[in-house]
């Protein structure tokens, strides 16, 4: 089981990498659900530990349709992130009719030629996540999807999110699971679902909070918590 925790800060990285985490995804702008976190962060995350940095390419919180402007800066800012190191990057496009927009998303997948694919939670908005999966899957550099399986906490929707990792394994890309995830809730999530890969944010965090800084023990217990249901 993977876990992937989010870093707003180079001290978060240290502190995931101490309690065990696998993997970083980097934002900055959490209040708005993620946004690209500057250049001198980046590298200060992928110099912070060996851990792998994904990195969110967003450049604002309007919604996840993007101008021909918007598309210009990503593709830079992806240029700037392969220059840090990173693993990868996390990207979500939308249509303004809430469907995959296939064209600015290849764009965006030449351009990042190397790197590691998350698609991003611009998922849960798409009616008919079934078809969208199997179109991601159609790329080869998409490893994952993270999703809650729509709008509501990840562990509200566990009966989609256990039909999309099923059609996931199906089709070899991996969804995900994320938001809203803890230790109080990780095992019954993880034990409908049986996802490969989860997404803790404020679950890491002291009080349940991005005010606050993540302990390091609390990724300790999820990943008791993980081992114990996985062996059951």
């Amino acid at each position: 089981m993977l876990i992937e925790v989010i870093a707003i800060r180079t001290e978060d990285v240290e502190a995931a990498a101490e309690g065990g985490a696998d993997r970083i995804e980097l934002v900055t702008g959490i209040a708005e659900g993620g946004l690209t976190p500057s250049l001198g962060l980046v590298e200060g995350a992928v110099n912070a530990s060996t851990l792998p940095v994904q990195v969110m390419v967003r450049p604002h919180s309007q919604s996840f349709c993007y101008s021909e402007s918007d598309i210009g800066i990503m593709l830079r800012d992806i240029e700037a992130i392969k220059e840090t190191g990173a693993a990868g990057i996390v990207i979500g496009l939308l249509t303004p009719s809430g469907e995959l927009d296939r064209g600015s998303l290849e764009r965006m997948l030449r351009a990042a030629e190397g790197l590691d694919v998350t698609f991003h939670r611009a998922f849960d908005e798409i009616e008919d996540q079934l078809a969208a999966l199997r179109q991601l899957a159609e790329y080869s550099s998409i490893s994952r999807v993270l999703t809650a399986g729509g709008l509501k906490p990840a562990p509200q929707s566990a009966d989609r999110i256990r039909t999309l990792r099923e059609e996931g394994d199906r089709l070899g890309i991996s969804i995900l699971g994320g938001y809203g995830l803890h230790a109080g809730n990780i095992e019954e999530f993880v034990d409908k679902t049986r996802v490969h890969e989860i997404h803790i944010g404020s679950g890491a965090r002291r009080n349940g909070s991005f005010m606050e800084a993540i302990v390091p023990s609390s990724i300790t217990e999820i990943r008791r918590l993980l081992h114990d249901i996985l062996d059951s």
